[in-house]
């Protein structure tokens, strides 16, 4: 669900490798689009009054449903995910599915320093990472079906990257914390190892295990984009947070493909 940025990549690499996909989009103009990329296209749009869309027959022939909806709550309006989220929610458990792929983020942990691990408890400050936090459980409260959470890092792409907004500006704060980032190849190589090796019932963070500070960072990717580098003023008396990733590393034995240093 959410054949976006993320989901449109996603899902062609799967047709790539022998999965049958299916597809949503709000956009009707989309959907020929997705039906070239060989991805069986549905228009349903997910909202605070319901589901507009054909549902039922998205899920009929699904076993897994990989939900790539953002929450979207910046903004004059933004809406209440967790109500879109809940009618989701029994929509899926009338369904037949197995298994569930929620797309989350890192925000859920907040203001917590140091190194954050799959163990640390979620302590999301802000309105976002809250609602993430509690369609998290949603999924993971549906009988008989399986959910894993992925909780993504800062999403890069050669069409998306910070620095874009970053270049130029002056007296940024927080220079001496670390990032936390993940290219766009890593995101679908998580999703997809968490289908292929049945990783399910786990909550798995994901940001590439580099973590230069910020100022050493823009710099060095705004020279190789040839832009201004950003500059930072004074740094507060925190440390920062580490997304520590060692649970896919190690345990779950994934090599991640490319480096957010290109």
């Amino acid at each position: 669900m959410g054949c976006g940025w993320l989901g449109l990549p996603l899902a062609i690499s799967l047709i790539g490798k022998g999965h049958k996909v299916s597809g949503t989009t709000t956009s009707k103009d989309k959907l020929p689009a997705l039906e070239n990329a060989g991805i069986i296209p549905y228009s349903i749009s997910v909202s605070e009054a319901g589901i507009d869309g054909p549902m039922a027959a998205l899920l009929e022939d699904s076993e897994v449903l990989i939900i790539n909806i953002p929450p979207k709550l910046r903004g004059a309006h933004p809406g209440n995910y967790i109500r879109k989220m809940e009618h989701l929610q029994k929509a899926i458990g009338n369904s037949a599915l197995k298994n569930i792929i929620f797309i989350s983020s890192t925000s859920v942990y907040g203001a917590d320093q140091g190194r954050i691990t799959e163990k640390t408890i979620a302590r999301p400050t802000s309105e976002a990472g809250r609602q993430l936090l509690v369609s998290e459980q949603l999924f993971q409260q549906i009988p008989n079906i399986v959910t894993t959470i992925i909780r993504f890092a800062g999403l890069i792409g050669e069409d998306r990257h910070p620095i874009t907004m970053l270049s130029g500006k002056k007296g940024l704060k927080n220079g001496d914390y670390p990032v936390n980032l993940i290219h766009l190849d890593d995101c679908i190589g998580v999703i997809e190892a968490v289908i292929t090796k049945n990783w399910w019932g786990e909550i798995l963070n994901a940001a590439y295990p580099l973590h230069p500070t910020k100022k050493e960072y823009y710099h060095r990717i705004a020279q190789q984009r040839g832009l201004i580098p950003p500059q930072y003023g004074q740094n507060s008396n925190l440390s920062g947070k580490i997304i520590d990733s060692s649970k896919l590393i190690r345990v779950k034995k994934y090599a991640y493909k490319t480096s957010i240093l290109q």
